[in-house]
């Protein structure tokens, strides 16, 4: 169950030859990203288990998801534009419903991402869970 902006991103996976630019695809996925602005780097949004430091700011509107991220490394707000596109606008019944390893499998990151990486995935998407479970 992915969003059409996450099948996006798994269709343009598809036509990259190499690693090297699938990572650089990544990265400018993180660099579309709006900022996040410093009024919202603070401890209460700080993602724990995170090798690079990593902030995101739920947002709950009309039952449905939606949150802004940040990252001081750019392979990781990357990976934050990856999670935007697979949650955001879901409604928040749906959101426990993703299955984040697995699509970030379907994309071979999984495969491809040092175990710190792979750990602060995991921690965000327990963040976007938690929170969407308790909204």
């Amino acid at each position: 169950m992915a969003t059409p902006a996450f099948e996006e991103i798994a269709e343009t996976f598809e036509f990259l030859d190499d690693w090297e630019e699938r990572y650089r695809h990544v990265i400018d996925l993180g660099k579309a990203m709006p900022a996040l602005d410093d009024s919202f780097k603070v401890p209460a949004l700080k993602v724990d288990g995170c090798a690079s430091q990593v902030w995101l700011r739920p947002m709950i509107a009309e039952g449905r998801f939606e949150f802004q991220g940040e990252s001081d490394a750019m392979i990781v707000r990357g990976l934050i534009a990856v999670l935007h596109a697979l949650y955001a606008g879901l409604p928040l019944a749906e959101v426990a419903q993703v299955d984040a390893h697995a699509e970030f499998g379907r994309l071979g990151l999984n495969d491809h991402l040092s175990s710190q990486r792979s750990n602060g995935v995991r921690a965000m998407v327990e963040r976007i869970r938690k929170v969407a479970a308790e909204a």
